[in-house]
């Protein structure tokens, strides 16, 4: 252990300048956060390590100065791969003002990449970003013009289309764990997720790199079964302490012995106040069918756990997060990815290769842009760069696919009384727009495959088929032309069986959604007359 064990700025020092370096983490989940600080802290005094490469998959940030943040300052970086970049501004500003190499790639392709470079294969061939802005055909995942090398090639094999993502050699490794024992062996009992650190370490390993991880504590001898250790001590170099500020659980929680099957909690009993993120969460809850192996994108899909809860319903199908939960309830905000009361949490290379094989029944992700093909838009926006996550790996293998948004964006007022819409402000974005920035989803594609696609807001929910996408429901209280046609760039399609929304969406109880579902336009009109007149509801929902 004593040759092992370093300092945190021991470890900075061993980072050469131009060196790749590869990070594992979700959001805060699993981050080296005491490691990258001491980089960071060595560059801001020293100017090195300099024109460092970056690679990481999925999302490593707070948005402010935490995670992959602390890389994000000019000469540090020449060239980032990363997955998701919402949160690392500091990261995305050096992208968009074309002071580094930058290439946005799908999350599950950067897992499987480094497990291609632990193998020593060339690189990493799926289908998977097939027509989106990763394929070289568009745009090939660079996201600015100082970006010259191609990343990707498509390739016909057997007739078909593939991408052939290259594999490059990754020099320094910065993963996290719990516990380290004396031959550097590392069990992740108090980790939320073990993420791919497994694949970083070895694909660094077999690199000839070095694997610096950072643990909260050190023992002789694990006491633990072998199969806890989630990164062997062959694959190890050096250790650091962290610093116990530095190695929270999440970035939003100190330590949630929920998460990693400590203890088991009860559902949450508390209510959630009726507005118009739960109207869109309620609404995709009524899409959801028992038994399904479900997806729940970040952003607004989050909330439909919850709202399941409430219904009492999260027992009727399983929940998965992209980076390896399965089952209980996944948490939100800057916890997203942690799940409590998990039936079982594995690797995240594992849980995309189920997802790219097409394991997932329903998915729910968000809604930012969509256009009269139906592609979506989640990764770029002007000046601010989102990135694709996992959103590429999972709408495109996934049968039926729901895009969750509020119908416009920005500052918005709308008011819900007596079980009706009413807009009293229009958010200054629009949504529906002639064409996306850029494609992330291609409706187009999906089509031809013969995906289910539905687009659910808070006051209209469409479905893309072959003409466009068609008006399905609306909300009570909603005026067509004025709160739906006026705010598109493009006319839906419009048919006379289009009906109303649900009325119980509107509800401040619970809605009992065993009577869920929507219903002809005559007859919601006949049942919203006696709502409105206040006679009783629950015989005309049965019914």
């Amino acid at each position: 252990m004593p040759s092992r064990l370093i300092s945190a700025e021991e470890a900075a020092l061993l980072i050469n300048d131009c060196t790749t370096i590869a990070t594992a983490g979700f959001i805060g989940i699993g981050f080296a956060e005491t490691l990258a600080k001491a980089i960071e802290k060595r560059f801001l005094e020293t100017g090195h390590p300099a024109q460092l490469s970056l690679v990481y998959a999925a999302g490593q940030g707070d948005a402010h100065t935490k995670g992959l943040n602390r890389f994000g300052h000019e000469g540090m970086l020449k060239r980032v791969v990363g997955g998701h970049w919402g949160l690392a501004p500091r990261l995305g500003k050096l992208a968009l003002e074309n002071k580094i190499e930058a290439y946005n790639l799908p999350q599950g392709v950067i897992c499987h990449l480094f497990r291609d470079i632990a193998a020593g294969k060339p690189g990493t061939i799926t289908h998977v970003g097939l027509h989106t802005f990763v394929d070289p055909i568009q745009d090939g995942g660079k996201i600015n013009s100082h970006t010259q090398e191609d990343l990707v090639e498509r390739l016909t094999l057997a007739g078909k289309p593939y991408l052939f993502y290259k594999a490059f050699p990754i020099n320094v490794a910065l993963l996290r764990g719990t516990t380290a024992d004396k031959h550097g062996n590392i069990s992740m009992e108090k980790e939320a997720l073990p993420l791919d650190s497994l694949a970083i370490a070895q694909a660094v390993k077999n690199s000839g790199g070095i694997v610096l991880v950072q643990v909260e504590r050190i023992t002789e001898q694990h006491q633990l079964t072998p199969d806890r250790v989630r990164i062997p001590g062959i694959l190890v170099d050096h250790i650091v302490l962290s610093e116990p500020a530095d190695h929270p659980q999440t970035f939003a929680e100190h330590y949630n012995p929920a998460y990693c099957g400590e203890i088991r909690t009860l559902p949450s009993l508390q209510a959630i106040p009726l507005s118009v993120r739960k109207i869109i969460g309620r609404r995709a809850l009524m899409e959801l069918r028992k038994n399904s192996i479900v997806n729940l994108g970040i952003g607004m899909p989050e909330i439909i756990s919850q709202v399941a809860a409430e219904e009492n319903r999260l027992s009727e199908f399983t929940l998965t997060v992209e980076a390896g939960g399965i089952g209980g309830e996944p948490a939100s905000g800057l916890s997203f990815g942690a799940i409590a009361n998990a039936d079982a949490i594995i690797d995240q290379p594992a849980q995309f290769d189920f997802y790219d094989g097409g394991g997932l029944d329903q998915a729910f992700l968000g809604l930012a842009e969509t256009c009269p093909e139906g592609h979506i838009n989640v990764s770029r926006f002007g000046n601010r760069l989102a990135g694709c996550g996992g959103f590429i790996n999972i709408t495109q293998n996934t049968q039926d696919l729901y895009f969750l948004g509020t119908f416009t964006s920005g500052v918005q007022q709308l008011e819900i009384h007596n079980n009706q819409l009413s807009i009293i402000k229009n958010g200054p974005i629009k949504k529906f727009l002639g064409a996306v920035e850029q494609i992330t989803f291609n409706g187009q594609y999906a089509l031809e495959k013969q995906q289910n696609v539905m687009f659910i807001t808070e006051r209209a929910v469409f479905k893309l088929t072959a003409e466009g996408l068609k008006l399905l429901e609306i909300a009570p209280g909603i005026d067509l032309q004025k709160d739906i046609l006026d705010q598109m760039e493009f006319m839906p399609v419009i048919d006379d069986d289009y009906t109303l929304m649900d009325p119980r969406l509107f509800n401040e109880g619970p809605m009992n959604l065993q009577h869920a579902g929507s219903m002809p336009m005559r007859h919601m009109r006949s049942i919203w007359k006696r709502v409105l007149d206040n006679t009783s509801k629950d015989d005309e929902f049965a019914a």
